[in-house]
């Protein structure tokens, strides 16, 4: 009874700590922080859940299912398995028993520890966290094209109007076009793309086109007639120069947002995806390659080098970065804050599958080289304790990593590119 109001009183602490800190967030950085905040901590229990379910359905034992690490905040028994909430929410981690071939376990539990289990068992569990991050990216994809939208090269929409010294009304206006119409057709012509309207409108000086275009759901055929651009002043410089006539009607051209149903969503979701996958891989490529690490400490020991917009696009980021990204992509619009965190639920899943303890694809990569070494009736067991050494040599070179980026994000953060 005593252990239950010591709970409930650490829950408590903890609900109204959790207020706190997300009031001093919103006082501090708007709503936008604390909102990004959240969406981080939930991409981590979303992985660490990954691993949860698994075990839970290979018949595993999960004694633990922790957030944060450091000294325990709240923690309670439900069943076979503790849940709770550490100090420092930087990461997560469920414990399930006989991760090694040496670890000591209570022999009551042998027979539902990780290492009895079998090999498609131990893989789907050590994967499931990565898994899960391409699973979150997935359904958030799906989220920004179906409610939110993405824009399309192919939807040509009137962005705004170039004002003309000396007119009132440029030939765009006094066409009756408006911001926001949808440029279907230019003289029969379909317009999938800028360049077909673009140099239509300058072939055509003098002449009158036909203009199909789409206005809150509604066809409507419009005629204008390109001018002369030498003719044209903007900002006191002529629209264009030389001997040949180039017409102008005008208008500021922009991608239209193009929302998808719930359905046609699912494989342009695959398609985004993959295309996006391939990217990170590639810049992960880049970014361990000797080049790539060469770039980062050239970044560190010269802070000059750090104003260079195409060295910014170069170097890494830390999770500071990433959250400030998060934080100004919110700013800039709910689709630029769910791409960013597309970007970083793949980022983060395609490098905890790498195949090096103790990331998780270290574990598919030894139980892979258990399997193999296998023989019909005589399991090979592999002693983890040899690959300590390459551990620590990749963690060591993580966290270097990691300070670097975190120095950097701190001291020279990347200027917002969503402005």
């Amino acid at each position: 009874m005593e252990e239950s109001s010591s709970n409930r009183a650490n829950l408590v602490r903890l609900l109204v700590g959790v207020a706190v800190g997300a009031g001093l967030l919103y006082w501090w950085g708007g709503w936008a922080l604390p909102v990004v905040i959240l969406a981080l901590l939930l991409m981590i229990m979303g992985h660490e859940f990954g691993h949860f379910i698994t075990a839970k359905r290979a018949g595993m034992k999960v004694t633990d299912f922790f957030v944060g690490f450091g000294p325990v905040v709240w923690a309670t028994q439900i069943g076979e398995t503790r849940y709770g909430v550490r100090a420092i929410p930087a990461g997560g981690y469920v414990k399930v028993p006989g991760m090694t071939w040496t670890e000591k376990v209570d022999p009551a539990d042998e027979a539902r520890t990780y290492r009895q289990a079998t090999y498609p068992r131990k893989v789907l569990f050590a994967s499931a966290g990565s898994l899960m991050h391409l699973v979150m990216a997935f359904a958030l994809v799906w989220v920004s094209l179906t409610f939110v939208g993405l824009p399309s090269s192919s939807h040509v929409g009137i962005g705004g109007f170039t004002p003309w010294q000396g007119y009132s009304h440029n030939a765009a206006q006094s066409a009756g076009l408006r911001v926001g119409d949808r440029i279907l057709s230019i003289d029969g012509k379909p317009v999938t793309g800028a360049t077909t309207l673009i140099n239509t409108v300058h072939d055509h000086v003098g002449r009158v086109v036909t203009l199909v275009v789409e206005r809150d759901g509604h066809r409507m055929t419009l005629h204008v007639t390109p001018v002369d651009g030498r003719k044209l002043v903007v900002n006191g410089v002529p629209l264009a120069k030389g001997s040949t006539p180039q017409g102008y009607i005008g208008v500021e051209l922009v991608n239209q947002v193009v929302h998808e149903s719930v359905i046609s969503a699912i494989p342009s979701s695959f398609s985004t995806m993959g295309s996006l996958i391939t990217q990170t891989a590639h810049a992960f490529v880049q970014r361990f390659s000797p080049s790539g690490l060469s770039n980062l400490v050239h970044l560190v020991t010269t802070p000059s080098s750090t104003k260079n917009p195409t060295q910014q696009l170069k170097r890494p980021i830390s999770i500071v970065g990433a959250a400030r990204l998060a934080v100004q992509g919110s700013q800039a619009g709910p689709g630029i804050l769910l791409a960013v965190l597309v970007t970083v639920n793949i980022s983060v899943g395609l490098l905890n599958i790498l195949p090096i303890l103790p990331l998780d694809g270290g574990h598919v990569a030894l139980a892979t080289y258990e399997r193999v070494r296998s023989r019909r009736g005589r399991r090979y067991h592999a002693d983890a304790n040899k690959m300590t050494p390459l551990a620590y040599g990749f963690m060591t070179l993580l966290l270097l990593l990691f300070a670097a980026t975190l120095y950097l994000d701190i001291a020279h953060p990347i200027a917002n590119p969503f402005r």
